[in-house]
């Protein structure tokens, strides 16, 4: 029997979806995790005409977790460029910003999109208003990044987890860093389990997707869109 044939009250139906929703997403993090440990390598990815794409991935994330979305962008002639310094990325925002600023450097990268998912969002906004590095990026799209914090992470028992406190000094300066809000296009679902708060962002483009999670969204073909409206 289908739900709309038994009485639900709406508040449980929203909590039925949003358990069918946590379930689905962490089946696709497990997937993207098993798929990360594969062959590949990122220079694979460097070569293109169009504009170029920097991906920024979220904490406990390498490269790989933003695999598909890039194998599509890279398809459409985008060279796609990998901060391998970022590891997994649980060290310190502002640390990580001057890894992405190093590279930009390095390779000599300018106009540049940055590609961002969650914890990525905000080394790229640090990047943006804090490093004069930032002045070589064109924009970013940040999907499901908690630029006001998560109530979650004071709960969570590894400093990395812990330094979204909205509390936190660096989070406290992103928040303040409003001017640069104009270059970022922050994507996110109906309903994240990670960030209860959401991420819309004042004086960004707010894209709000129609299903939820934290990471499955990143499979959303309007994630690419809007990647490609901020490119192209």
């Amino acid at each position: 029997m289908s739900m709309d044939a038994v009485p639900v009250p709406p508040r449980w139906r929203r909590g039925i979806r949003d358990l069918v929703w946590w379930g689905q997403d962490y089946v696709y993090a497990l997937a993207a995790q098993v798929r990360a440990v594969g062959p590949g390598s990122p220079d694979d990815l460097a070569t293109g005409t169009r504009r170029p794409l920097v991906l920024l991935p979220g904490i406990y994330e390498t490269w790989r977790f933003l695999q598909p979305l890039a194998d599509a962008l890279h398809a459409r002639g985008h060279p796609i460029h990998v901060v391998t310094g970022l590891g997994s990325n649980r060290r310190p925002i502002a640390e990580s910003a001057r890894e992405v600023a190093d590279l930009l450097v390095e390779r000599d990268l300018s106009d540049v999109v940055l590609v961002a998912h969650s914890k990525g969002g905000l080394i790229g906004k640090h990047l943006l208003a804090f490093d004069p590095e930032g002045a070589r990026v064109r924009g970013m799209v940040a999907v499901a990044t908690p630029f006001g914090g998560s109530r979650y992470s004071s709960l969570m028992p590894t400093p990395s987890l812990r330094a979204f406190r909205s509390g936190d000094a660096t989070m406290r300066a992103l928040a303040a860093a409003a001017d640069v809000n104009t270059r970022i296009v922050s994507v996110y679902g109906a309903f994240d389990p990670h960030i209860p708060e959401g991420s819309e962002l004042a004086g960004a483009r707010n894209v709000r997707l129609d299903g939820g999670g934290h990471f499955r969204v990143l499979a959303d073909p309007r994630v690419i869109a809007e990647v490609i409206r901020a490119a192209e």
